[in-house]
């Protein structure tokens, strides 16, 4: 079992959001092992409290004072009119509110506790968190899940997990009513990792009506297990497309979506893995450490591209992230271009080679050195 990163607030309610195998239920046994543990996984305990929400407070005693650990809440989120409740009258209750979806939350017009519980996101497993375990090629094709570094065969597991949403989290959720369009539209959409994002070609594609397409992907970004990534526009001196990119949350995961045949190149699908790679990481690193980046990428309408930008008062990043060894001029092109626009700017390439260079103001390290000192490189002053 790993230490993870994130620290949890002394004395203060807070949600816990992250899809499912981030390890949340590890994490909060170990740190909160007194607590009062509701699971709402259990058919029991869900049967018996929706529609009675008000009985949440039978199973804490009167004189109970400390933690009380609600795992998967959004099951039941009326429930979260009670937890108000019991945190305005009992002030020595504090609760751990933890989610692998927040489609009903969102969409219940629930009570999220008025600012009386802070919102954290739990992700995949960091470089620094596995420290001498992690390896690239590993982490590449297998992600960065707590449960491919034990289990005895990764790829399975990770083929498992992938149904489990399917079967679980979509179809008994009710979130679809055609669970094989469903299956179709996620391979289809795993061509779109790291891609600006056309979702009337991805709808085209998987044979189903755009706005079910467009459903469908706020299904994924609902569960956790997809987002979209903005464009970087302030101040912008150039025409820039308007589609966001869409990653899947985990490279193991987008690895074992993605139907693959004889004809797909392995460069090219390893040159994605590593961007989402190092982009997962940053995310992870951005809320645990609480850096403050905004993420975006930049492209213009012509095709010029860089793939990250880290933008906020600690700091201002541009990020390439290229799997070749050596560097030619094409892969600092997009970093001089966006340079030229803000010179403000921190220029980073990071590539598969082994030496730390400098080739024309723009700042050449290997991906792995970068990922295992991320601090050092984004929030310089501040490792640790």
């Amino acid at each position: 079992m790993y230490k993870r990163l994130f620290t949890p607030p002394n004395n203060k309610s807070f949600f816990l959001f992250g899809p499912r195998g981030t390890g949340k239920t590890t994490w909060l046994k170990t740190h909160f092992k007194d607590a009062i543990y509701l699971d709402f996984l259990r058919p029991d305990l869900y049967q018996r409290l929706l529609g009675s929400e008000n009985r949440l407070e039978e199973y804490i005693p009167s004189d109970y004072s400390g933690w009380v650990v609600l795992d998967e809440v959004q099951k039941i989120p009326n429930l979260l009119d009670e937890v108000h409740r019991l945190i305005e009258e009992r002030k020595d209750l504090f609760f751990v509110l933890t989610g692998s979806s927040a489609r009903k939350l969102r969409r219940s017009n629930v009570n999220l506790l008025a600012g009386r519980a802070l919102q954290y996101h739990l992700f995949p497993l960091t470089v620094r968190e596995t420290g001498g375990d992690f390896v690239l090629e590993q982490a590449l094709r297998y992600g960065m899940l707590p449960s491919v570094f034990s289990e005895e065969n990764p790829k399975h597991y990770l083929q498992a997990y992938i149904q489990t949403y399917l079967e679980q989290e979509v179809q008994q959720e009710g979130l679809t009513r055609n669970i094989g369009a469903f299956s179709r539209f996620l391979e289809v959409a795993s061509f779109s990792q790291g891609e600006s994002l056309n979702i009337s070609e991805v709808a085209r594609e998987a044979n189903i009506n755009r706005k079910v397409a467009e459903n469908y992907f706020t299904i994924l970004e609902d569960l956790l297990i997809a987002y979209r990534l903005p464009v970087f526009s302030k101040r912008a001196k150039r025409k820039l497309t308007q589609h966001r990119k869409f990653y899947l949350f985990d490279t193991g995961v987008y690895y074992h979506v993605r139907p693959k045949g004889v004809l797909d190149s392995p460069e090219e699908l390893e040159g994605v893995c590593l961007e989402s790679l190092v982009l997962q990481e940053i995310r992870a690193m951005n809320a645990y450490r609480d850096w403050g980046y905004s993420l975006s990428f930049w492209r213009t309408a012509t095709g010029v591209e860089v793939d990250i930008v880290c933008y906020g008062e600690n700091g201002f990043y541009a990020i390439e992230v290229k799997r070749n060894r050596q560097v030619s001029g094409k892969h600092l092109s997009g970093l001089k271009s966006f340079r030229e626009d803000y010179p403000q700017v921190t220029p980073y390439l990071l590539y598969g080679g082994e030496d730390v260079l400098e080739v024309d103001g723009v700042k050449v390290i290997p991906v792995v050195t970068f990922l295992q000192g991320m601090e050092r490189h984004l929030m310089p002053g501040r490792e640790g």
